[in-house]
Formats: structure tokens, sequence, C-alpha cells
């Protein structure tokens, strides 16, 4: 019997059971379960440090169907913990291929669980919110699973950033490049950088807990504060940096952790939402332009609507056409932004990719005062 055919089990924290086939690595993994919309992006999906921490149901029926390429990665490593699927495909049609997402998640060691009805999966989930699970496709006694997945600690109150961020810095672009922009990295994403980059911008990329004396040295033109997983809140590291940069002065763009952390910086508070936002068609409005955009999106926190409203120090930009909730802000008197979502949006759509254009020129304004 091939691993793909083995069984497999999931098991929520509320007690609910799914029997399933194994897919992947054989073992057990734990995390929070979330789901994702998108038809396509799997492997972007997979390698998104956002995603650190989670098991992610796909809601595609048909999943590793056209197999991995290299290029389609976002970062040096798969980041979710397992995933939950209909059909996870071990033969693909894709000539560019690499490999089979079989292989590919074996090699990472990620345990993996489908023919399970993810339909009525993600219904629950919407239903009762995140929660903690376990998959396991060696272990189907469910009193010890159980007792595995009480050990398992909440979302809440986690500090996952650094575990993520780079280790080294490290640069990218042209040197000689007319605009120079630090990274703080919480999980930033590949394609990020190189929407950066692709404008001309000459990129360094710091590792979460760089002091702001060091980064400053580098003496940037902008600030990009990035994206990653887990709770802002417990991120006071970061915030007290973000602070000293924004006495700085100069441009700063934030976002989704970034957008976060831009809001507490400024005495907003956020909170853990009920299931998160995560897949490629989210409707947003830009209150400025008054145009909607389709956005990417993958985040399990936000900023709180009442505490953003009751603040003068920013105004909303961007508001969630699904639930109103707070997609962007930007603060008065400053050159400082940021949206909740991901504008560079791989493998699609490219509705918001004008925000780095937008960062790139009030980068340019800045130096020409």
């Amino acid at each position: 019997m091939s691993d793909n055919q083995s069984p497999a089990i999931l098991l929520l924290e509320d007690g609910t059971v799914c029997s399933g086939k194994a897919f992947g690595a054989i073992g057990t993994t734990t995390g929070e379960i979330c789901f994702n919309t998108g038809m396509t992006g799997y492997q972007e999906v997979f390698t998104d440090p956002s995603y650190y921490g989670q098991i992610v149901i796909m809601n595609a029926v048909h999943v590793g169907n056209y197999g991995v390429i290299d290029e389609d990665v976002e970062s040096d490593s798969v980041k979710i913990l397992g995933v939950i699927a209909k059909n996870l495909n071990e033969n693909y049609s894709r000539k560019r291929a690499n490999g089979s997402l079989d292989e590919y998640l074996k090699k990472n060691n990620i345990v993996s669980i489908h023919d399970v009805d993810t339909r009525a999966l993600v219904a629950h989930v919407r239903t009762k919110g995140a929660m903690n699970c376990i998959i396991s496709s060696e272990i189907f006694d469910v009193e010890e699973l159980k007792k595995r997945l009480a050990a398992v600690p909440s979302m809440d109150g986690l500090e996952l950033a650094s575990k993520v961020s780079t280790q080294e810095v490290y640069e990218s672009g042209d040197p000689q490049a007319g605009i120079r922009i630090a990274v703080m990295d919480y999980g930033i994403k590949r394609n990020i950088i190189k929407c950066m980059t692709d404008r001309g911008a000459f990129v360094k990329v710091f590792s979460a807990k760089t002091s702001f004396e060091e980064v400053k040295a580098f003496n940037p033109d902008g600030y990009f504060i990035s994206n990653g997983p887990g709770d802002p809140a417990a991120m006071e590291y970061a915030v007290e940096q973000l602070k000293q940069i924004l006495d700085e002065g100069k441009p700063m763009f934030g976002i989704c952790l970034g957008h976060q952390l831009l809001a507490l910086a400024h005495g907003i508070a956020t909170f853990k939402m009920h299931h998160g936002h995560r897949g490629l068609n989210h409707p947003v409005k830009n209150l400025i332009t008054g145009r909607s955009e389709i956005t990417t999106q993958n985040h399990g926190f936000g900023v709180d609507p009442d505490s953003v409203r009751n603040s003068e120090l920013v105004e909303i930009t961007h508001v969630n056409l699904n639930d109103q909730s707070i997609e962007g802000i930007r603060i008065k008197g400053k050159p400082a932004f940021s949206v909740q979502y991901h504008p560079e949006s791989t493998p699609g759509p490219y509705d918001s990719r004008y925000l780095f254009d937008d960062f790139i020129n009030l980068i340019k304004q800045s130096k020409n005062n």
C-alpha cells in the first residue's frame, strides 16, 4: 500500500474527528487550523512564513495537479505544519514542474491528510472559529491524540515572527540604485522584495530583533515592515523599534503583520479574529480613490475597528467589503501607511501592486524635499 492510501486521522480541539488518507510524510503534526480559498498557488501558500504554526485546509478540490517548481516558493522551506484537502494529487501534468507534491511534502517532512469532506470542515471552522488540531498517520487512538493536542499552545499570545525571520542580513537589487529600503523581516515573502527591486530599489533585509541603530546605519531612504506569523500584541520589541523608525520621519510601508504593528505603535489595539482571512478573492475598497480591488489575504489577527475610528492619529484608507474590517491606514502628518492584505499577491490577482508604486513615489518625494 502506498503512503497516500494509508489511513490518517484529523482531530479538532472541539472533539471533531475526520478520517482520511495519508499524504506526504507519515507521522503526527499539530497546529492551528485555518482554510485558504485559493484555486491555485498552493506552493506559494505552503512556503509563506505567515502560515508558520498552522495547518491549512485547501478549499480547491484538487491540490498538487500541476506539481511543484522552484520558482513558486516564497521562502527557503515549507512553513505550514500540515495540509488538509479533498484530493491531494501525486500525479501532475505541468511539463516545467520539478516533481510531485507528494515528494515535496515528504522532503519537507509535512504530514497531511486527504479524502476529507473539506466543504463541511470549512463550514465547521467558519461557524466554530479557528482552533488547534492534530493530524496523524501513525497514531489512531483518539484519546492519545486528545492528550497530545491539549499540550499545544493557543495562537493567541504567541510570538512567532522571530522564529521565521532571517538569521543573517542580506541584500537584493542594485547597490548603486538611487533608492535604499531597509526591510524588517518578520516573515517576509520573496515576491515582496522582488516588487521593490523591480521598481529600482536596493533592499537590505534585517532580522526581526535587529537594533534600530544597526538598521539606521544602512542610511535607508525608506522602511518596509513585513508580514509574518503570530500575535502582534506579543511583539513589544517590534513596536518599540517601529516607534523609533517613525520618529526618524522617513517613508514607511507595512503589510499584514506590519500593518498591525503600525497600529499598535499608535496605541490602536489588535485582536484575534474568529477564523481570519485567507485566500485570493477578498474585495477591498480604497476609500481615497473610491475603487475596489480583489486582494490576496492571510491573517488571523486584525486591527480593532473601534480603536482605529477613535484615534486622532490615523486615517482609514481601505476597508474589507465582506465584513468592513480595517484593511488600510495612513498616519496623519507622517509618510507612513500600511495595508492588511498582500499587494505582491502571487500567483495573483495584481489589483493592489500600485501600493509599491505609491511607496516608491513617497520615497522619491521625500528625497526631493
